[in-house]
């Protein structure tokens, strides 16, 4: 019989990237079942006990207490994954003998500008319910903020966001996941050549797409400033994107301006796009019906692909075709679909990859199913045989375990079992490369995915990797493993959403048709 076993840490804060390495340290020990390391937020204590943990001393924990759970075949297994994962957090948490000022490890704010007395910004990833205090405490000193905490009452955003522009400051998110400001990234960042495109947007990996495609297409970029998803609605209007907006304007190196959101209020779409003019922009607002009147030298689009393309025309450089060759892709591998399989299911880690996919694919498939729905009524559980785009980064799904960019394990068994669907025609993956993300996630990936296709019959698996040739984990390495994997790779996410409708409806000019 098997031993579950928990160990607390009250006011120890560990970030997911750590909790994951614990995770798999306790995980790959001798005789462990099962074994996690989370923070005892609300959610977190449901799911443990829901795995058993009932142990009293959970009853009191807090957000801000650390959580490792094992069960293993006996009392001895159970302690030495406890010890292994201790002592991951512990070499990874251990202050330096050196006594050098660069090598001390700060634990409040005011001792970290001890040392940095030149920072300019602050970097927050603490539970939300105390991310807005520490915001306002980086505010009180000076400092830029990128709130990558998500979880931060309106109110709360919309207090920061007022007192920064007061003071002459960004506050970049909550839910800020990327950012690259001088030449540093912040975040999920790719790595990137400096140029003339600025950057501003109110969506993490849809910064990550046009920043990826731009450095493909030989641009370089000169900032790029996450403002957070809410700050385009009509409670906030829009405050930082603004101030961004401004600030871009006045960067000599900066020479065309590119908004990436999702729809925004309508009053505030057109108070962006009156703001433009002054240099060459874009707009890409995902999946907006009705665009609104742009300025003279300013395109609107409605995908993340023809922002892209709009950038490269206006500075006048090559613009590839993203659809070259992928209608005779679909016709030859539709052919070896059972003729059963006819629905996508999208696998996403990326949010705003997982919208425009939805909007693309909608417009050529009817409904769409999500947990992040695009209308009422295309919501979870879907019909038999129906359409599903998951996107595997909602709280829902990270529940106890890292963000699917940092542990694309998460989306190993769900592979295989919408592939047992017999209804699946097309296993849609995005694959997120970049400082932050795992540094091998094709390599997880690929077994999977060949696995899945001896099968013979389907489904396709479509992956689209995000990512660029200076990203730590080598964009070409990434989209070989996945094609000798079997996996159809195309160029940019909203190719692999027309790819996936292509071979769902045994229609190939779905492909090659405008993104």
């Amino acid at each position: 019989m098997s031993t579950g076993r928990v160990r607390l840490r009250p006011n120890t804060y560990v970030d997911s990237t750590l909790l994951l390495a614990a995770a798999r340290a306790m995980q790959g020990s001798d005789g462990v079942e099962w074994a996690a390391a989370l923070m005892a937020t609300p959610q977190n204590r449901e799911r443990l006990a829901e795995e058993g943990f009932r142990h009293p001393e959970l009853a009191e924990a807090g957000a801000n207490d650390l959580v490792l759970a094992v069960r293993a075949a006996s009392e001895a297994d159970a302690e030495r994954a406890l010890a292994a994962g201790e002592g991951t957090l512990l070499a990874a948490t251990v202050e330096p003998p050196s006594t050098g000022a660069a090598e001390r490890r700060p634990r409040t704010l005011d001792e970290a500008l001890a040392l940095l007395p030149d920072a300019n910004l602050a970097l927050i990833s603490v539970p939300g319910a105390f991310a807005a205090l520490e915001a306002e405490k980086a505010l009180n000193h000076g400092l830029h903020v990128l709130l990558f905490s998500d979880n931060v009452p309106l109110e709360a955003e919309i207090e920061l966001k007022s007192r920064a522009l007061r003071r002459g400051l960004l506050v970049m998110g909550p839910g800020a996941g990327t950012a690259v400001l001088g030449g540093v990234g912040l975040g999920f960042a790719n790595v990137v050549r400096r140029g003339e495109v600025g950057v501003v947007a109110a969506a993490g990996t849809g910064a990550q797409e046009v920043m990826a495609q731009l450095h493909r297409g030989g641009l370089g970029l000169s900032h790029v400033v996450g403002v957070g998803g809410r700050d385009v609605s009509a409670e906030l209007g829009a405050p930082m994107a603004t101030a961004a907006l401004r600030a871009l304007e006045a960067d000599p190196q900066t020479r065309l301006l590119l908004l990436v959101s999702k729809p925004p209020a309508p009053a505030v779409a057109e108070r962006l796009l009156a703001q433009l003019g002054a240099k060459p922009a874009v707009a890409a607002f995902i999946g907006l019906e009705r665009p609104p009147s742009a300025p003279e030298g300013v395109r609107v689009t409605g995908s993340l692909e023809a922002a892209v393309l709009a950038a490269l025309r206006q500075l006048g450089r090559p613009v590839p075709d993203p659809a070259r060759g992928l209608a005779a892709v679909a016709e030859e591998r539709m052919g070896r679909l059972a003729p059963s399989r006819r629905a996508v299911r999208g696998l996403f880690s990326g949010g705003t990859l997982c919208y425009e996919a939805m909007v693309l694919l909608s417009a050529r498939l009817g409904p769409i199913h999500s947990n992040t729905p695009l209308r009422e009524g295309w919501g979870l559980p879907a019909p038999a045989g129906g359409h599903v785009c998951l996107d595997l980064g909602e709280e829902e799904f990270t529940r106890g375990r890292p963000h699917p960019m940092l542990d694309p394990e998460a989306r190993l068994e769900r592979i295989r079992a919408e592939a047992d669907d017999p209804a699946t025609a097309v296993i849609l993956l995005d694959v997120v490369l970049g400082h932050g993300a795992h540094p091998d996630p094709a390599g997880l990936l690929a077994p999977v995915c060949a696995e899945v296709g001896r099968r013979g019959d389907g489904p396709a698996i479509v992956a689209y990797v995000l990512g660029t040739d200076l990203d730590p984990q080598g964009y070409e390495r990434q989209r070989r493993r996945l094609e000798e994997a079997g996996c159809l790779v195309p160029p940019t996410s909203a190719r692999a959403a027309l790819l996936a409708a292509a071979l769902a409806a045994r229609r190939p000019a779905f492909a090659e048709e405008p993104a």
